[in-house]
């Protein structure tokens, strides 16, 4: 299976990129893990509604210059059902049974993700009703890939 994850951002902490790193290669004896980061938008302080809706979807046109037409897409999001590591698995399950090689997870900017991306996806996951920085969820999500590409071997 070929995993990617299109993101907004960087990761600018070497501690975490590090760990996404380890990840990444163990994910790769199996299977093959790519990270598609787009830039992020600046977004001014007090921005108005109208220029977070700009802002958020200039980053959705971004992502979806790196999402496929065929992948299998995931959505991070906060409207997201919660999803445990064994429903993630069925997810992933359910796209090789659609014939779907690429199982692609897509996180949003510090604004979230525009519904264009949100309606698209296959499956809308949340992993928690609190807020993690980006960073921190890539670098969850990658373990997670890893641990699920591991059992499915």
């Amino acid at each position: 299976m070929r995993y990617k994850i299109a993101c907004v951002g960087r990761i600018k902490e070497d501690y975490l990129t590090q760990i996404i790193e380890e990840d990444r290669k163990a994910v790769n004896r199996h299977d093959e893990l790519i990270i598609c980061e787009v830039p992020d938008e600046q977004i001014p302080r007090k921005a108005s509604d109208k220029v977070n809706a700009r802002i958020i979807n200039t980053e959705a046109q971004k992502l979806k210059n790196v999402i496929e037409n065929d992948e299998y897409i995931i959505a991070l999001c906060i409207e997201g059902r919660k999803t445990t590591r064994e429903d993630l698995r069925k997810q992933i399950v359910k796209a090789e049974n659609l014939g779907r090689n690429t199982v692609t997870f897509v996180i949003g900017g510090s604004l979230g993700l525009d519904p264009e991306i949100t309606q698209r996806a296959d499956y809308k996951m949340s992993v928690s009703e609190m807020t993690f920085p980006h960073q921190l969820m890539r670098a969850a999500l990658v373990e997670q890939i890893m641990l699920i590409s591991g059992e499915m071997v």
